[in-house]
């Protein structure tokens, strides 16, 4: 018998999962960089607080230069993060729906949408992976029938979890320290940019356990389909 699925349809997903691990561990890179440069900016506030004649200008601006550049670097490593994690979250979804005999709870907008709409934010990305890796667990929907009752995975609650503590504390916490002026507040959002920076790292090594194990069972359902298909002589 020929497979239910064609490969045509059940794509290849390999290589979008190694080019979006390698962007989040590049992002984790630039914060480890962005957090040493903040560590040496608050040493040199804290040499400024106990004698600012021991501070020359040329290190208060040599200071100021890498704080504001390590900041750009690292938006921009982000959005090119999130842009290789979006196109291979894309790849999965579309294979989770050849997979899957049901469809998703989630429309495909929502794979973008689902980041930025308010309250609806603070669920509606995990129920999308959720759906994805019950979609490509081999027999996961057999066990209850439909996504809404099917067992989650822990890896993907502790990586949802350890997002939504790393964006708190950055959004809400981190307003606190938008355009401040005095020395120790300079100094307290450089400590606070290290913590951000921690939990970010955290958050982004579950994010490619994540990626990793969903592009595995992808993969695996890839090669068995490619496998089964006859040759042409």
């Amino acid at each position: 018998m020929y497979p239910t699925e064609s490969p045509t349809r059940l794509r290849p997903i390999r290589g979008l999962g190694r080019a979006a691990v390698v962007m989040l561990a590049v992002d984790s890179l630039v914060s480890v960089i962005a957090s040493v440069i903040g560590a040496q900016r608050a040493i040199l506030i804290d040499r400024m607080l106990a004698d600012s004649d021991s501070v020359s200008m040329s290190e208060v601006e040599a200071s100021d230069a890498l704080s504001a550049g390590s900041g750009l670097v690292e938006i921009i490593v982000y959005v090119a993060t999130a842009v290789m994690f979006l196109i291979w979250l894309f790849r999965a979804r579309t294979n989770a729906e050849v997979l899957s005999p049901w469809p998703h709870r989630r429309a495909r907008p929502w794979l973008i949408f689902g980041w930025f709409v308010p309250i609806v934010s603070w669920w509606f990305p995990k129920q999308i992976i959720d759906d994805i890796w019950t979609s490509s667990k081999a027999g996961a929907l057999a066990e209850t029938g439909n996504f809404a009752t099917a067992r989650r995975s822990g890896l993907i609650w502790a990586w949802w979890l350890a997002w939504l503590v790393t964006a708190w504390v950055t959004k809400l916490v981190g307003r606190k320290y938008v355009n401040v002026e005095e020395l120790p507040d300079l100094r307290n959002a450089a400590v606070f940019d290290i913590v951000g920076n921690a939990l970010s790292i955290g958050a982004a090594a579950l994010a490619v356990a994540v990626v990793l194990a969903i592009t595995r069972l992808q993969e695996d359902h890839y090669r068995n389909v490619a496998g089964r298909l006859p040759r042409v002589a």
